[in-house]
């Protein structure tokens, strides 16, 4: 399976640090953010790697190179403005290929094991799998409910389902994008989704280990106290919930 880190995003509210260093290249126990992405999915097995860049996107490539010194192959897809999660995913899709792949948002940190998503089998029904996760205290009110079938769907009005927040990790076929001929068209994920939820063609599990979204100073002087301050290895580090991030 290949996988796809989004790393094109401006980091606007991690200035002024994102001013001169990309968000990717951030660093959180003394590694960047995109490092630990690389060397977990080259555990779990994944060889084929696209990441996207736009905002000082060069500083990435220089740091990442071909991939061969993480045990991965590395191709990249270049975005003159940022073409948002969507439009970003849309024009690298000739670097995927036409089999189900991974995402991996640049701007998260997590254990979730992904070799549970690289050996999965993938039914044709299957449009795509979200790893969910307890709603965090900047997002209350989540994103997606799952049924008794495991499958994604919308918070109705009435509150009835307990939801969870999408933790942009996913597992995606490259036919829903079908509906954007264009690989230049900027446009959010959530877009591509909304009729295969509709249709009741997304699956999901909600992850319960550690998941934390940098995308504030705060969040990411956090991760970094706890990565570096505790001298934590992935792999043994105390759970935590993403209420704590």
């Amino acid at each position: 399976m290949k996988a796809m880190i989004l790393a094109a995003g401006f980091g606007e509210r991690l200035r002024p640090l994102t001013e001169t260093t990309p968000k990717p290249l951030l660093s959180v126990g003394g590694k960047p953010l995109i490092q630990y992405h690389i060397e977990r999915l080259a555990a779990a097995g994944v060889r084929e790697i696209v990441i996207n860049t736009s905002w000082l996107g060069e500083q990435i490539e220089a740091f990442v190179g071909d991939g061969c010194r993480f045990g991965v192959r590395v191709a990249w897809s270049r975005e003159r403005e940022p073409l948002e999660t969507g439009g970003g995913i849309r024009r690298a899709l000739p670097l995927l290929g036409s089999d189900p792949f991974l995402v991996i948002n640049g701007d998260v940190w997590t254990d979730y094991p992904l070799e549970r998503l690289v050996t999965r089998e993938w039914p044709e029904a299957v449009d795509a799998r979200l790893i969910l996760v307890p709603n965090p205290p900047f997002k209350r009110s989540g994103d997606f409910v799952l049924d008794e079938l495991d499958r994604v769907g919308y918070p109705d009005c009435g509150g009835g389902r307990k939801t969870y927040t999408f933790s942009g990790i996913s597992v995606m076929r490259p036919e829903i994008f079908a509906l954007y001929p264009a690989a230049s068209e900027r446009f959010p994920l959530r877009d591509v989704l909304q009729s295969s939820v509709r249709a009741l063609s997304i699956t999901g599990e909600v992850y319960d280990g550690q998941w934390w979204d940098v995308g504030t100073l705060e969040r990411l002087n956090m991760l970094d106290s706890l990565l570096a301050g505790r001298g934590i290895d992935i792999g043994k580090k105390p759970r935590m919930r993403a209420e704590s991030a």
